[in-house]
């Protein structure tokens, strides 16, 4: 039996791009919450939460992105063209989020500026991120193997709203982060944004769910025909019962189920997603084997990845468990 190598290469980039979003999204998500912690202190706390993880956790981002490029040469030209606009603002966001974290620490008169730094670069490359994932959601037109729409296709108003949920959602794993990683009045702050915060996403889910199979033919039939509308009972229930998990560990006061939870709500709406693309990479046209590299190079590739992704695997957990636990008020890692 041929092995299908467009398929596993979707798999792994889908993989890479999943692990991305769950574990630079309570980054992200915690300087998106920085405006609403004003204390230094509270701050100082916040940002060593992750200073050990962050940059670690932006290496599934280089993967997906480069590998895409490598295994889908199709996709990449026709999805960077179509998106370049909010890439280049996230890659903004990431830079400016990234210098705050090391010169924060070196200055006292210029902190503040690090502070907006942190926060609005986080704002901003988390807004981006969904806006570009609307715009993909909503299609991209392909004429001649390139991209065929304008400069300003990406910006609609359900790019805008994908782009405020995901905003949304990110607060969301970054509060229930500081739930699991602090205590003391910090913890208690955490936990009552978070509580809002799960109304407020799973709101935003609705929103867009809904919305979504009516931008395209292809994702109506795929929610309601059978059998893939079996999806369309089986998700939404899964859904419901992150948010009933995360309800009851915000309400019983437990530190490490309220971001399971959240993190399942987030898994839960990239499969939304993948059922509704699949086969496509870009939809509505572009299939996973029309967009992919001759099966030589899938096959050349695919040895370096599984040396490759178990090692990022193994340094990430452990990065993980050697600083487990929750954060000491009194020491930094800076």
């Amino acid at each position: 039996m041929a092995i299908d190598l467009p398929l596993i290469w979707a798999g792994i980039i889908a993989f890479a791009v999943l692990a991305y979003v769950i574990l630079d999204g309570f980054d992200l998500g915690v300087g998106i919450l920085f405006p609403f912690f004003p204390e230094k202190h509270d701050r100082d706390v916040m940002m060593n939460s992750v200073a050990p993880v962050w940059d670690g956790n932006e290496t599934w981002l280089v993967l997906g992105g480069g590998g895409l490029m490598a295994v889908f040469p199709l996709a990449y030209a026709t999805i960077l063209p179509a998106l370049y606009a909010p890439i280049i603002a996230m890659l903004l966001g990431l830079i400016f989020r990234g210098v705050a974290f090391e010169y924060r620490w070196r200055t006292k008169r210029g902190e503040f500026l690090w502070n907006w730094a942190f926060a609005g670069g986080s704002l901003l490359a988390g807004f981006s991120q969904g806006v570009a994932l609307g715009a993909l959601v909503q299609g991209i037109p392909v004429a001649n193997r390139a991209y065929a729409g304008a400069w300003w296709d990406w910006l609609t108003p359900f790019s805008l709203a994908t782009g405020l949920a995901l905003v949304i959602g990110y607060g969301l794993l970054g509060a229930t982060w500081l739930v699991m990683k602090t205590s003391g009045d910090l913890n208690e702050k955490a936990r009552r944004i978070a509580f809002r915060a799960c109304f407020a996403t799973i709101a935003a889910m609705g929103v867009v769910s809904l919305w979504t199979p009516f931008l395209e033919p292809l994702y109506l039939e795929r929610w309601f025909s059978f059998p893939t509308a079996v999806f369309s009972i089986i998700v939404p229930a899964l859904v419901l019962g992150c948010f009933a998990l995360l309800l009851s560990g915000i309400r019983n006061k437990r530190d490490v189920q309220p971001f399971l939870a959240a993190l399942g709500l987030f898994v839960l709406g990239y499969a939304g997603i993948g059922i509704s693309f699949y086969p496509f990479i870009v939809p509505p046209s572009v299939t996973i084997w029309d967009a992919a590299s001759p099966d030589s190079s899938l096959a050349f590739l695919l040895v370096g990845a599984l040396i490759l992704v178990p090692i990022i695997l193994i340094y990430t957990g452990y990065a993980y468990w050697v600083f487990r636990g929750k954060v000491d008020p009194e020491e930094g890692y800076h």
